[in-house]
């Protein structure tokens, strides 16, 4: 089925109630957004008559919510003739999910985000060309590839972001660790130091769909000898995930963190999570460098760095930081401002207000070549560093089928929760994979 006719048939199912329940869920934003009337269809084609335009942008990076509206702000002041909104919903809620439902209510936004491959072919039907934007030529080359088809190119990328353990400097100092572990014996070693010393090791927010669902699963993906190869296996039925070593491995590694880590992790959600870590409660939390806004927002004086996430003790193999495009920008080709909404992408990519909020306001590692990177927060020289060292591993999520990270979620926190034993969640990740690819 098409995702327009998947959308048509979804706005037939969903009931007035629907709508209104995922509009009560929505952000703050949202709820805004709505009383402005964010519906495309009803847009003026243009703003002859001297009225705004309205330019509509949905993206899920919550931790930069705030940041989004000082930027809706600022570029507004830059074009009066725009009134625009940017609605963000993402942290714990199904973004994906409240993307789909817009579409299918008639209120799909002007420009919105998706993640790579899986989500190029889901959205290719309303998806414009943008190869011929004055951005590509500056654009990295890796970083256009998920959202290459044909020659032609669809989406944006806006920026690069890695995650593994960020920890707190100054109490590793504290609890007398002075070599960095990169190995499983060496964490394991760090984190019974820290525990003598009366510190957490790790603050665990596992009430995060994503962080449980995405992030974590990666790792054993991304050790695999050839991750997309390991994908193209599962694919056509050829290996499975419940049969392989890194995933087990995977579980000792979640154990481990459960049994040195904060109270309650299934009722933490980002916020909390992060604010245990800013506060000096944990030592690290398994998290990347978008959520560097958020921690200097709590404790700017906080002393942080980025640490690999170790399976195994093959240092070659674990010393490496997961490193990846989330998201690119890509244009609704059914919007009546498309001009607007190609400019818009233009300002953020080669504005020097646009570079200020991708590098300095969000604290972003740049997609582009063209984008000074010295005022990068201290994640974010990290992930530069491994990456100028070619340490790096795949992000292979945005290369899964749609729906298996929910799943996986489900199945991952019904472990914690003691409803599953780990061999039926791989066995159900299976049967997961198979249905929904």
């Amino acid at each position: 089925m098409s995702m327009k006719n998947f959308l048509y048939l979804a706005l037939v199912l969903v009931s007035v109630v629907v709508i209104t329940a995922c509009g009560a869920d929505s952000s703050s934003e949202n709820e805004g957004n709505q009383s402005n009337g964010n519906n495309t269809a009803n847009q003026s084609e243009s703003n002859d008559s001297g009225e705004k335009v309205k330019l509509n942008v949905f993206q899920f990076k919550a931790a930069i919510s705030e940041q989004m509206k000082d930027m809706e702000k600022a570029y507004e002041e830059e074009h009066p003739n725009i009134d625009l909104t940017i609605d963000t919903v993402g942290g714990g809620a199904d973004w994906m999910a409240n993307l789909k439902t817009r579409f299918a209510s008639g209120e799909a936004p002007d420009v919105f985000v998706v993640e790579g491959p899986e989500q190029l072919e889901l959205w290719e039907e309303y998806l414009t060309d943008l190869s011929e934007e004055p951005w590509v030529e500056h654009s990295l080359p890796f970083a256009k590839e998920q959202m290459m088809k044909d020659g032609k190119l669809y989406g944006m990328p806006m920026n690069i972001e890695g995650f593994g353990f960020i920890y707190n400097k100054d109490l590793f100092e504290e609890a007398g660790i002075t070599e960095l572990p990169k190995t499983e014996s060496e964490l394991e070693e760090a984190v019974e130091k820290l525990n003598d010393a009366g510190i957490t090791p790790f603050a665990n927010g596992f009430a995060t769909w994503w962080a449980i669902g995405l992030h974590l699963p990666n790792i054993a993906f991304a050790h695999q000898d050839d991750p997309f190869k390991y994908i193209e296996q599962l694919n056509s039925g050829d290996t499975s995930i419940s049969e392989n070593e890194k995933f087990y491995e995977l579980q000792e590694l979640l154990d481990f963190m459960l049994e040195n880590g904060t109270p309650n992790p299934l009722s933490t959600d980002l916020n909390t999570q992060l604010t245990l870590f800013a506060s000096g409660e944990a030592a690290m939390v398994h998290q990347g460098n978008w959520t560097e806004p958020t921690i200097f927002g709590i404790n700017p004086d906080l002393n942080v760095g980025l640490l690999p996430v170790p399976l195994n003790d093959n240092e070659e193999e674990m010393d490496k930081i997961q490193v990846g495009v989330p998201f690119s920008w890509v244009i609704n080709n059914e919007t009546k401002h498309m001009d607007e909404a190609k400019e818009f992408l233009n300002w953020m990519a080669m504005s020097e207000t646009g570079h200020k909020f991708v590098t300095e306001d969000f604290l972003m590692i740049p997609a582009f070549d063209h984008m000074d990177v010295s005022k990068l927060g201290q994640v974010s020289q990290d992930i530069n560093k491994y990456s100028k060292d070619a340490k790096t591993l795949d992000w292979t999520f945005p290369s899964w089928p749609d729906g298996f990270a929910d799943e996986t979620a489900n199945l991952l926190q019904g472990y914690i929760g003691d409803q599953h034993d780990f061999e039926t969640v791989l066995e159900k990740m299976d049967n997961a994979w198979q249905e929904f690819k």
